[in-house]
């Protein structure tokens, strides 16, 4: 059973990624098996990895889960982690050079 973080944190990580990093939603959409997505928003996440509502060109929703790329965590401190790794391989896959990360 994959671990659940609490309420805090789903808040505090959804707030900020769709907030924030809409671009980046929509590369790690487009890269792991929404190719064409016109807009994501990530929805939700758990320990074995993270959920995106993804609108096609057509209008239509669909939903989107891609594993952690470095497994199952249990630690909010990992979530970034795990982000930031979806969003380098989005870039390396669709040929997008990947910004800094701070």
């Amino acid at each position: 059973m994959p671990h659940n973080f609490d309420d805090a944190a789903r808040a505090g990580v959804l707030g900020h990624m769709n907030a924030d990093h809409r671009d980046d939603n929509l590369l790690i959409a487009r890269a792991f098996g929404a190719a064409t997505a016109q807009s994501a928003t990530m929805t939700g996440f758990d320990g074995d990895g993270g959920e995106w509502a993804v609108i096609d060109a057509a209008g239509r929703e669909s939903a989107l889960r891609v594993p952690w790329p470095g497994g199952a965590i249990t630690e909010r401190r990992e979530v970034r982690r795990e982000i930031v790794a979806l969003y380098d391989e989005a870039c390396r896959r669709l040929g997008v050079p990947p910004r800094p990360h701070d």
